[in-house]
């Protein structure tokens, strides 16, 4: 199913968006957002800059760029915290914005081995928490 930037979560940039994730930074082609979700300890999401619905959709400067971002961020995350390794989830079955879920997984955390949960509703952090991976992130990319 092919979204509509005029229903998007991340074309609208609205209170459901910000009750999700909160955004880190702005990359060459990308937005970087925490989701505020933390049982994945530094959980980040990558997503397009621009209403696109798929990979293949990109010419192949802009999938490099994506890419690219996507790349950035994943090392930031390795740097900043130190996962075993970090799982992508580029899911879009209702929400067909192009986006990459990254999610750092850990030897003895939740889903070590397996496939990593959505939305667990689990983990939610303190401001200052939450500010303190995001400078985490900021400070490696």
């Amino acid at each position: 199913m092919k979204s509509d930037s005029k229903e998007c979560l991340y074309c609208q940039n609205n209170e459901t968006l910000h009750n999700l994730m909160i955004e880190i930074a702005q990359l060459s082609v990308s937005r970087v957002f925490l989701f505020k979700e933390q049982t994945y300890r530094g959980r980040c999401l990558v997503a397009y800059k621009d209403h696109v619905n798929d990979l293949f959709e990109l010419n192949e400067e802009e999938r490099n760029a994506f890419m690219a971002d996507v790349t950035r961020v994943t090392r930031a995350m390795d740097k900043a915290f130190h996962p075993e390794k970090i799982n992508y989830g580029a899911y879009s079955d209702k929400l067909s914005h192009l986006h990459f879920h990254l999610v750092p997984k850990y030897v003895g955390g939740p889903d070590y081995g397996g496939i990593f949960q959505m939305n667990p509703g689990k983990v939610y952090l303190t401001e200052a928490e939450y500010q303190e991976l995001i400078d985490a992130v900021k400070a490696n990319l």
